[in-house]
Order: C-alpha cells, then structure tokens, then sequence
C-alpha cells in the first residue's frame, strides 16, 4: 500500500459516492467496497448492506496483508474504514 494514501484520501473534497461536498472539518471515512473516501451518510447506507459484514471481514484481512499493521492501528489505512476521520 503506498504510503500516499492518507494525503490523497484524507483531504478529498467531495464524497466519492453521491458527490457530497466535503469541507475539511467533515468527518470522511473509507468505503469497505471500494476504498474511496465517502461520507457517512454513504457510510452508514453501506453498513445496512446485508453482505457488509462479509465485505467488511474481508477488507480487514486484506488491508492487514497488504499493509502488514493491524486494523486497529489510528495510523493505519485498515483503520480509516471503521473510524472517521477529517483533513
């Protein structure tokens, strides 16, 4: 994982999913689907998915493979996907 992804995501300026303007102080968190930085309306519309526990799992076990950090890690790529962050 390259270690650019917290400059490119963290400061994104509009939600990847339905466009929503993001201001920097906006909470942005990581899609489990696709990676890309969404609000949490979009959030919170993905986790009532009914494979989001599935897709979920397996985004942790891929992120902690491909960044060798565990999930729970505030400075980890893994951990953006569960907890909100802003630019």
């Amino acid at each position: 994982m390259s270690d650019s992804w917290a400059e490119k995501l963290s400061c994104a300026i509009q939600c990847q999913r339905c466009s929503q303007k993001l201001a920097p102080n906006d909470p942005r968190i990581l899609s489990v689907i696709d990676h890309e930085a969404i609000c949490m309306d979009c959030k919170r519309a993905e986790e009532k998915r009914d494979d989001y526990e599935e897709i979920s799992k397996q985004a942790i076990g891929q992120c902690m493979i491909d960044t060798e950090m565990q999930w729970g890690d505030p400075q980890g790529y893994c951990y953006h996907h569960f907890y909100p962050f802003t630019c």
